[in-house]
């Protein structure tokens, strides 16, 4: 009796984790920030026992998954609302090589051991520091890394290309906010935005869902649209 009540809860918890998945979101199969980690682990937790729960309250913690979906949709919400609120929960990236310059205060803000970077160099196909760029741990803990245009794929020395050094694109716009750091690192100010966006027949900057400036000071701007494809291309 208790071994079929063991197979009933275990179903009943692998469903009650899809429907909590489906409401929270994808992000807990794909790359985790440290807010999705907590998220996912405690959920599961709440999961294993609810299916070795043999003293007929299995409904405690289908209870408690309940609760925890509803305040995980919630603090979602609130993320996509507000940026702040956003970078709290999620973190934000950060720089810790630019230019042949190495950031040690950053390297202790987000405890990462200059061997563990080293490694990560390596494994991303950089075997010597001279052909990193900039290197950016991102939100999910994972380093994203700019070489420096001698060292891409395609080698341009070879070729014997005068090549110009790729630069970051700053954004500018998040979803209908403008980025006022971002902006004044890039050299612009409201104004020359304000123009951009008037050249691409945008009157206003909260039906721009996200917008760019590259090195060569270009604007790329993708606007809010509630248009979503039906289809799956890879199915």
């Amino acid at each position: 009796m208790e071994f079929i009540k063991i197979i009933l809860t275990s179903v009943g918890s692998i469903i009650a984790l899809f429907f909590s998945t489906k409401i929270i979101g994808n992000k807990q199969m794909s790359e985790l920030s440290m807010f999705d980690y907590i998220n996912g682990i405690t959920i599961g937790s709440i999961a294993a026992e609810m299916a070795t729960s043999l003293d007929g309250k299995f409904y405690y913690p289908l209870t408690a998954i309940v609760i925890y979906t509803v305040i995980m949709w919630f603090i979602s919400y609130l993320t996509e609302k507000n940026i702040k609120l956003r970078r709290f929960f999620t973190g934000r990236s950060i720089v810790l090589m630019q230019s042949g310059k190495i950031y040690q205060k950053n390297f202790k803000t987000s405890k990462i051991d200059i061997n563990d970077f080293l490694v990560q160099c390596r494994i991303n196909g950089f075997f010597t520091l001279d052909d990193v760029d900039t290197a950016i741990l991102e939100q999910n803990g994972k380093i994203s890394f700019l070489p420096k245009v001698q060292a891409r794929p395609a080698n341009v020395q070879d070729m014997n290309i005068a090549a110009k050094q790729e630069k970051l694109s700053f954004t500018v716009v998040l979803d209908g906010h403008i980025m006022e750091e971002n902006l004044k690192l890039s050299g612009n100010n409201k104004k020359w935005l304000e123009n951009e966006l008037q050249k691409q027949k945008i009157g206003n900057v909260k039906d721009v869902f996200i917008a760019l400036c590259d090195g060569n000071n270009t604007l790329s701007v993708y606007k809010k649209t509630d248009d979503s494809p039906k289809n799956d291309p890879f199915q």
